[in-house]
């Protein structure tokens, strides 16, 4: 089919659907039915928005509603969306707020999972693997990557939530753990959920701290990464 002909059948004038129901629109030209014949990876992200949606609101139909949000946040931005924050956008509520939270979610699960296999070489690998789901988070988290002799992930664990200070980590714990899964070494990490990753006081005592017993039981702590919005700072053993 000559491309002329192509786009005339698969992209109608916006002025003809702007405001147009979904089901109104020419069979060809709905999101579904694109998807069906042409593939996923062909679809616009408004459409790819519009059929988590699934619906609009009484004056945008959900493509355009997918526009909007892609116009307003980009796409990056809406990942980071707290539910609260999508519910407080006009026109979503909290069914669509909650299916763009999931598949959300789904999409950085897929992404750690390629990347646990992966070995951590370098603080930017360590971040680019605990970004995805930490960056996001409202509280503080303080987790442990347990590193084999590869410099691969073994096990992953939540240690601490909340404010973080220096009593509320304890080495004795985290090395317990770390001589029972037979770590040849780890990496600590937790978020700011500010955005700003500038290291307090507190979490260079923690990294001296974790630092001095590593050295002692022979486990090395290779960094401490501190995540904020989209960036990190690190701090290695000396604090």
């Amino acid at each position: 089919m000559p491309l002329e002909s192509y786009l005339r059948i698969v992209f109608i004038p916006c002025r003809k659907i702007l405001g147009m129901k979904i089901l109104d629109m020419p069979k060809g030209s709905r999101p579904r039915e694109r998807l069906g014949k042409y593939g996923a990876a062909c679809l616009g992200d408004a459409e790819l928005l519009a059929l988590i949606l699934q619906k609009g609101n009484g004056k945008e139909n959900a493509i355009d509603l997918g526009n909007r949000l892609i116009l307003q946040y980009g796409l990056a931005g809406l990942c980071g969306c707290t539910l609260n924050e999508l519910k407080g956008i006009g026109g979503m509520g909290e069914a669509k707020s909650c299916a763009l939270l999931a598949a959300f979610e789904i999409a950085r699960r897929q992404e750690r999972a390629m990347k646990e296999s992966a070995p951590l070489n370098t603080p930017a690998e360590a971040f680019a693997y605990l970004c995805p789901k930490m960056s996001h988070l409202e509280q503080e988290h303080f987790v442990v990557l347990h590193i084999d002799s590869k410099n691969r992930v073994k096990k992953e664990e939540t240690v601490f939530i909340g404010t973080l200070n220096c009593s509320a980590i304890h080495p004795r714990e985290i090395y317990k753990a770390a001589l029972k899964e037979s770590s040849a070494a780890i990496i600590v990490a937790h978020n700011h959920p500010s955005g700003d990753p500038s290291p307090s006081d507190d979490d260079r005592r923690i990294t001296r701290r974790l630092a001095g017993v590593g050295k002692l039981v022979g486990i090395p702590l290779l960094a401490h990464i501190v995540i904020g919005k989209g960036k990190f700072e690190l701090l290695e053993g000396n604090g």
